[in-house]
């Protein structure tokens, strides 16, 4: 398996030694750098998860999607772009102006945070804390306050009901995340991302083999609470179109309604993401314990086990999307108050047992 760590050593000796910059403008220039690399990657992620969610959906109605701007209609997305681009950005004439026009900010902030620290390959961890998972969560939370703002401060009938049950949701099913996040930190011994990871190196190491069935609980509860953070059906009570036209983005246009737009598909991919990097090994191969076999794997890039392991569950949580009815308030709040959160709560003691005994693999 290739350590990306090489490449970044290389490249910081680089501007340290051969061009002899000071320590003030190697770290600026490589920080500058990163944080285009993630921006190109979030708009580029963004473009394949719309497109991927048309055709997706359309296979499940029985139909073609998107066919007419380009073969099989793959610059449908970027026609879309254009289009938002060039909408015109109003404000409401009675809304709180600060809360407006902040509360998109913050859910992209949240979401291109919660997206940074996801390890894409052995050594290229943009975020790498040695309590990574804690402020996973803690930037993740900060999108409630963008929803509940966008919905206050539009002064809208509409917005404000799905301002009140986004950030009720919201808070809610962060609680069964969390609690499957540490469940996942007791059996590995550590929070930072890139050790959970190297935990799941190895013949059948991937955690929902190695925690038996709590992790397998664990690893579930944590998709339906995930589905239930990203807004995503039959969990977007927020967006219900059926009652509060576009929810707390109804009197947002062009660039402001762009950046929910945004977030909603990269908050998938990123509630993906943590699923893999947890408990489905991440970057780390398939192995097996068979030599030549795991040796082959071995050469595939790290990158490409993660982003596939990642489309896998994003295909996945599509399918729950488009094949269950939404839910209703009540029942959203009975399902994780009186089933996900007791479950969780027996399941971390159930695995803190496993661990304490040794009888995890």
């Amino acid at each position: 398996m290739f350590d990306f760590s090489i490449v970044t050593t290389w490249f910081d000796n680089l501007l340290r030694q051969t061009l002899g910059l000071g320590d003030f403008w190697s770290i600026l220039i490589e920080c500058i750098l990163v944080g285009v690399l993630i921006l190109v990657g979030y708009a580029m992620l963004a473009i394949v998860l719309i497109f991927m969610e048309r055709k997706v959906c359309a296979y499940f109605q029985c139909r073609l999607g998107p066919m007419r701007v380009g073969p099989w209609g793959i610059f449908q997305v970027f026609a879309d772009v254009l289009k938002m681009l060039i909408k015109e950005i109003f404000a409401v004439d009675k809304a709180d102006k600060l809360l407006y026009f902040v509360a998109p900010f913050l859910v992209i902030i949240a979401s291109v945070g919660t997206f940074s620290f996801l390890p894409w390959n052995k050594g290229a961890e943009v975020l790498d804390f040695n309590v990574g998972i804690f402020l996973l969560t803690a930037v993740s939370s900060i999108g409630v306050v963008g929803i509940f703002m966008a919905g206050w401060g539009s002064n809208n009938k509409y917005g404000v009901v799905s301002a009140m049950r986004g950030a009720v949701q919201l808070i809610s099913y962060e609680m069964s995340l969390g609690l499957c996040l540490i469940t996942a930190v007791i059996l590995t011994g550590t929070m930072q991302v890139s050790g959970i990871v190297e935990a799941q190196t190895g013949p059948w190491n991937w955690l929902i083999f190695q925690g038996h069935i709590p992790a397998i609980i664990a690893f579930l509860v944590f998709l339906v609470a995930g589905n239930a953070e990203a807004n995503r059906g039959p969990f977007d009570l927020a967006e219900a179109e059926s009652e509060l036209t576009a929810g707390y983005h109804t009197e947002y246009s062009g660039m402001g309604f762009g950046f929910y737009y945004l977030a909603e598909y990269l908050n998938l991919f990123v509630i993906a993401g943590i699923a893999t990097t947890v408990f489905l090994g991440g970057w780390a191969p398939v192995n097996i314990g068979i030599e030549a076999f795991d040796n082959v794997m071995d050469y595939i890039p790290g990158i490409v086990w993660f982003l596939g392991k990642t489309f896998a569950v994003v295909w996945l949580l599509m399918w729950i999307r488009w094949t269950f009815p939404r839910l209703r308030i009540d029942q959203i709040l009975k399902l994780e108050w009186k089933y996900l959160m007791p479950l969780c709560l027996l399941n971390l003691v159930l695995m803190t047992i496993i661990v304490a005994f040794g009888w995890h693999f």
